[in-house]
């Protein structure tokens, strides 16, 4: 019975084992797609991750060009801080040197002596002469004969009036003040050649240098504030023309001359403004 059932059953098994034979070949095929799919997945995992870093690199570089960006505008910032400072004790200097200058200009008007009488005071009475004698009589001269003899008072030359010459001053330094340069200038030198002895002449051709300094004209700057020193060697305003001196020196690219102008500022006038000024352009040039 039981030979019976296996030689019933053999022949099912012979028919069923070529259908799992057929089926091989196809599981075969899905692995190897199965196995394609998956490398083209990690590959494309790869480029991913690739992709990934390099934006972080990016990322990283974007974030340094802003940080950069910053620091750049704060520089800019404290760039533009510091120049509206400079501009602003510039004008302040300016500012005190005009008020300076015209504080000396009061004082000079007020010790000014009150102008002379031009006339003449009669002779205190002195002892009487002697009688002529008799045998001589004067004789009196014509009218027409007698010859007025000047007074020393009117054959000296007459002096220009002193508030003119405040006044024509005044007006030079007014267009200084309010940035007229030219203006400045002009008034300074009609100033000069109407007053060439005048207690404020050095200061008009001081002016003169540092309006021409304010224009950025240095070389006519540097000109007159020389013609300063050489003309006016005693004055209160060399020690302020040889700093404006050294400042358009500078400018000039003479950065030995204004160092040589510098020292000698601060040899022979110590303690003066000027003086300490110089001492910190020294230590800032050298």
């Amino acid at each position: 019975m039981i030979l019976v059932s296996a030689l019933v059953l053999a022949p099912a098994a012979l028919f069923q084992a070529p259908s799992a034979w057929a089926q091989a070949p196809d599981l075969a095929r899905q692995v190897q797609v199965l196995q394609r799919v998956t490398d083209s997945l990690n590959e494309r995992l790869v480029k991913l991750e690739g992709v990934m870093q390099q934006n972080q690199q990016l990322l990283g570089l974007l974030q340094e060009v802003e940080s950069l960006k910053a620091e750049v505008a704060k520089m800019r910032g404290q760039a533009e801080v510091q120049a509206h400072q400079m501009d602003t004790l510039g004008k302040r200097q300016n500012d005190l040197y005009v008020d300076l200058d015209q504080r000396i200009t009061d004082l000079g008007k007020a010790v000014k002596p009150a102008p002379v009488a031009e006339t003449a005071q009669p002779p205190a009475p002195g002892p009487k002469a002697p009688p002529a004698p008799a045998e001589t009589p004067a004789v009196a001269a014509p009218p027409s004969a007698t010859v007025p003899v000047p007074s020393p008072a009117v054959a000296a030359t007459p002096q220009l009036d002193p508030l003119v010459e405040s006044r024509t001053y005044e007006g030079a330094l007014n267009h200084f003040r309010e940035a007229n340069y030219a203006g400045a200038i002009a008034g300074f030198k009609g100033f000069l050649k109407a007053y060439p002895e005048s207690a404020l002449a050095p200061n008009a051709q001081y002016w003169i240098g540092y309006a021409y300094y304010a224009l950025k004209d240095f070389k006519a700057a540097l000109a007159h504030q020389q013609k300063l020193v050489a003309a006016y060697p005693t004055s209160a305003k060399v020690p302020d023309a040889l700093l404006n001196i050294a400042s358009s020196q500078i400018a000039l690219d003479n950065l030995a001359g204004a160092r040589k102008t510098l020292e000698e500022l601060v040899d022979k006038y110590p303690g003066t403004n000027a003086a300490n000024l110089a001492a910190r352009r020294l230590s800032a040039i050298k």
